[in-house]
């Protein structure tokens, strides 16, 4: 279950519901277009968050990006 006030880049404290709204606002629909846009800084530090989770939950930028082009949030 997605928990959209979770943070998914804790290093720059970004929450699901701000990657979603972030994704879904900008258009987005690529992972290297997600982590390369200016609008909001993502996975820049430790870059834990792209693809494994910060947690090791699978919890990552990723995974929602995938969620958001399947239209499951």
């Amino acid at each position: 279950m997605l928990k959209r006030e979770k943070e998914v880049c804790v290093c720059n404290h970004i929450t699901a519901q701000e990657v979603i709204d972030l994704i879904k606002n900008n258009n987005i629909s690529s992972f290297k277009e997600l982590l390369e846009q200016d609008i909001c800084p993502l996975g820049n530090k430790c870059g834990s968050c792209q693809e494994e989770g910060y947690d090791n939950d699978g919890f990552s930028l990723a995974m929602i990006l995938s969620l958001v082009e399947h239209k499951r949030v």
